[in-house]
Formats: structure tokens, C-alpha cells, sequence
């Protein structure tokens, strides 16, 4: 039986997922997290479902001996490949992902919505059936190898990536860009940069935050007393966990 004072799971293939973390600090400030950047595995967005499925299955059962009382994906590719099957597998609530498209479709008027998104997140199944609901006007935009970037902290190369990729598209016919992926969130402000004002910038982060809060709400399962704390695991290297910490007092908002 899992208890209120329980830590919370949350993962990712490398650090995007700590854009996602901090926003859940915000909102659930009691709370104990804990923390696993998959970095000696990232990309996930390049990788076959399989290998996707293998990597994720490993960070899951590392979660799962810290008595975890409730498991975040905080991967866009981790949660479509692979949220559906761990609901059926455990007996803790699952949040998962997807690209803020509706917020983006409920503020379009009537130009373009660009989802910037892993090649692996648009290609599989959860994607389209949330183009075919909130998709019109909207244009996948697979992002193979800014992922490497964030993880690099390259912004110099993060900046030349966008600027080539976005000089393809007419920026003054887009409403809205969607950053399908919590990596990309760091790259917020640099993208705002390159954008007409009028184009409006999602993400999921806040929404998946909020929907942590309802269901651990409804599984009586909510801490609001007292202190939280975060504790940061990592495949990669102590460097990548040096980079995680730091990246979760400072990352851009």
C-alpha cells in the first residue's frame, strides 16, 4: 500500500524530462521525486520501438525498488510507445505525455501549427489520433538531433539547427509552434526569438503537472504538508548529473 509521504517517479531519456520536474515542484511543492535521466541511453526519438520498450523497462524496474507511489514519463516518445502497456503492468497510477497540440488548436486561428517533435514521437499511433482530433492546420516537423544538442548544452549548434529549420516554413502564416519534446523546452526563449510575436509557443508540461496533482488528488495519495525533495539517478555519468542539478535551479521557463 502506497503512502502519502511515498516518493513520486519521473524519467526521461536524458535531462528534458527536468523541465517537466520543475514545473511539478511548482505546483506540488510537498512532494519527494525522484529523478532518472536515462542520458547513457539518450536519444530515444532515433531508437526502434523496441529498443525504446528495452530502455524504458530497465529505468521502470530501477523506479520501482524506491517504492515509488506513482510513475511520470516525462518523454513524448517514452509515453507513446510504452505508457499503455506499464498501465496494464502496475498496480501505481501512470502520467504520461503527448505535444500540447490542443492547446495550440484551441488558439489557432487560422494559419499553420508547427510540431516540433522526435521522429519516433510522429511516427507512432497516440500521435495521429491526436492529429486526427486537433490536427487541422498542424505540420510535423521531425527534429532528428536537437535532442543531442540539449543534452551537449550546445546552444551555438541549437541555434543554427532552428534557424535552418525554421527558415523553411513562412513564420508570418504560423499561430502557434508545439515543442513535442521536454528537451526542447529549454529552448523556449530561443525560439521565441526567431518567431513572428503573434506565434504562440506550447508545451506539455504544465498540463501533465496538473493532471499529477488530480490523480494523486484522487487516489488519496497527495502530499501538501510540509517540504518535498528531488534526488537525481542517472545511467549516464557524474557529469550528467552535475548538468541535471544544475539544470533544475536554472532551466528556462
Amino acid at each position: 500500500m502506497n503512502a502519502r509521504t511515498d516518493p513520486i517517479g519521473i524519467f526521461d531519456s536524458g535531462l528534458g524530462g527536468i523541465s517537466t520536474l520543475r514545473e511539478m515542484r511548482k505546483l506540488l511543492p510537498g512532494e519527494h521525486f525522484i529523478y532518472y535521466g536515462d542520458t547513457g541511453n539518450a536519444p530515444y526519438g532515433t531508437k526502434t520501438r523496441e529498443e525504446v520498450l528495452q530502455c524504458v523497462s530497465r529505468v521502470v524496474d530501477r523506479l520501482l525498488k524506491e517504492q515509488i507511489k506513482a510513475l511520470v514519463i516525462a518523454c513524448n516518445t517514452a509515453t507513446s510507445v510504452a505508457a499503455a502497456q506499464l498501465r496494464k503492468d502496475l498496480q501505481i497510477p501512470v502520467i504520461g505525455m503527448e505535444p500540447a497540440l490542443k492547446p495550440a488548436h484551441e488558439i489557432r486561428k487560422s494559419g499553420k501549427i508547427l510540431v516540433l517533435a522526435t521522429p519516433l514521437t510522429l511516427r507512432e499511433e497516440k500521435f495521429s489520433r491526436l492529429m486526427s482530433r486537433f490536427g487541422e492546420g498542424a505540420e510535423k516537423v521531425p527534429c532528428e538531433g536537437l535532442v543531442e544538442l540539449v543534452e551537449a548544452e550546445d546552444r551555438d549548434g541549437a541555434k543554427r539547427y532552428l534557424e535552418t529549420l525554421l527558415a523553411g516554413f513562412r513564420l508570418d502564416e504560423v499561430d502557434a509552434v508545439v515543442l513535442g519534446c521536454t528537451h526542447y523546452v529549454f529552448l523556449r526563449d530561443m525560439i521565441k526569438n526567431m518567431i513572428p510575436d503573434h506565434v504562440a509557443i506550447t508545451d506539455g508540461n504544465a498540463g501533465t503537472a496538473r493532471q499529477l496533482r488530480r490523480v494523486l488528488a484522487e487516489r488519496e495519495l497527495l502530499n501538501d504538508a510540509g517540504e518535498g525533495s528531488v534526488r537525481i539517478l542517472t545511467s549516464g555519468t557524474d557529469t550528467d548529473l552535475q548538468k541535471m542539478n544544475r539544470l533544475l535551479q536554472n532551466a528556462d521557463t
